[in-house]
């Protein structure tokens, strides 16, 4: 799992909700929810952050990760 999928389903279950509920609260889709909290690698950036932005966040540009 990617860190946003990681980050994202962490906070959202700390926030003590559920996947529709938090689809609903930030105004995404319930499919949506599920592929990026699941790591699909093909999703829009401004839907990733409309994601992120309900914990106060934002995707940045930083330095890949390579994998070992």
């Amino acid at each position: 799992m990617n860190t946003i999928a990681r980050f994202i389903k962490e906070n959202r279950k700390k926030a003590g909700l559920t996947q529709e509920e938090f689809a609903m609260r930030s105004g995404l889709g319930l499919r949506f929810v599920r592929e990026i909290e699941q790591g699909k690698k093909t999703v829009r950036m401004d839907k990733v952050n409309q994601a992120l932005a309900m914990f106060g966040m934002e995707a940045v540009p930083g330095r890949m990760k390579r994998d070992e």
